[in-house]
């Protein structure tokens, strides 16, 4: 039998944390939180301020679609950029800011109550990369970070039977 407080505080952080699943898109990243459905759909774009020059620091100045809207009528020290190429990390840093101000906006700041995430990735995805995308979510502020494949996500979704034995065909547009 199971320690009964070790049960009622894990019921408690159950009460207090919640489950996101995330879409890290090339174009667009989507949010489903639980019981809430999807709660953000913005650009994966972030706009960046390059101060002291080019080999300068880089400050984040915007993320998502006011970053979009940014795109070609920046000044000439900021510059729109999408850090997510062929949906895998082309600029670790830049993902892991985005994706921090995405969890931030769904969630909140919460340093105790930390939220678990589920991210899709590309079939064809390295270990490198699925390790990069795990550590940059874990950096963002994810509690627990699971990777599932784009197909096998779309399968669930779609309502298909993944255990049974028969062929499907998912196409993901």
């Amino acid at each position: 039998m199971a320690n009964p407080i070790l049960q009622l505080l894990e019921a408690l952080r159950n009460m207090f944390t919640c489950d996101i699943g995330i879409d890290l898109g090339t174009a667009n990243t989507l949010i489903f939180v639980r019981d809430k459905g999807i709660v953000l759909d913005e650009p994966s774009v972030v706009a960046i301020r390059q101060e002291g020059g080019p080999n300068g620091k880089r400050v984040i100045q915007d993320v998502g679609l006011s970053a979009k809207q940014m795109l070609g009528r920046t000044p000439g020290n900021i510059v729109a950029i999408r850090p997510l190429r062929e949906g895998v990390i082309a600029d670790y840093d830049i993902t892991e800011s985005m994706l921090r101000h995405f969890i931030e906006k769904v969630v909140g700041r919460s340093f105790v109550f930390r939220p678990r995430i589920m991210i899709c990735i590309p079939s064809g995805c390295t270990m490198v990369e699925q390790r990069a995308v795990q550590e940059a979510a874990e950096q963002a502020g994810a509690r627990h970070t699971q990777l599932i494949e784009e197909p096998l996500a779309a399968a669930l979704g779609a309502g298909l039977d993944i255990v049974e034995p028969c062929g499907s065909m998912i196409v993901d547009i």
